[in-house]
């Protein structure tokens, strides 16, 4: 007969109880309104404010421009422009953003099984 796992606990220490400064650090960002879904949406390849528009269902014009700035402030997307004519701006993941790519298929799969119907169609 197998023993279950033990499960080490640091009962006396705070710090252990505590989240990982790093993944705070990171929900504090990501886990604001929009940026995953945008950066998610990059996931599938470059694209223009107006294509981003009609794919992050529900943001406003002026709340994706806000969101733009803040992930291209974090160097996690780089804005192109195109002098054209005409004049084409273009947002795709930066390196640092691109490492996130398996990160947000993760969380993509884990949210796909766990909230089943939810979220299906982005």
């Amino acid at each position: 007969m197998e023993s279950a796992p033990t499960i080490r606990t640091d009962q006396g220490s705070e710090s252990s109880k505590s989240c990982d400064q790093a993944l705070a650090h990171a929900f504090t960002f990501l886990g604001k309104r929009w940026n995953g879904v945008i950066l998610g949406t990059l996931t599938k390849g470059a694209s223009g404010f107006a294509e981003l528009r009609r794919n992050v269902t529900g943001i406003s014009d002026s709340v994706l421009s806000e969101r733009l700035g803040e992930l291209q402030a974090t160097g996690l997307i780089i804005r192109a422009v195109d002098p054209g004519p005409p004049v084409a701006v273009i947002y795709q993941l930066s390196e640092v953003g691109s490492a996130l790519i398996p990160a947000l298929h993760a969380l993509s799969s884990w949210a796909s099984e766990n909230f089943p119907g939810e979220g299906d169609t982005a």
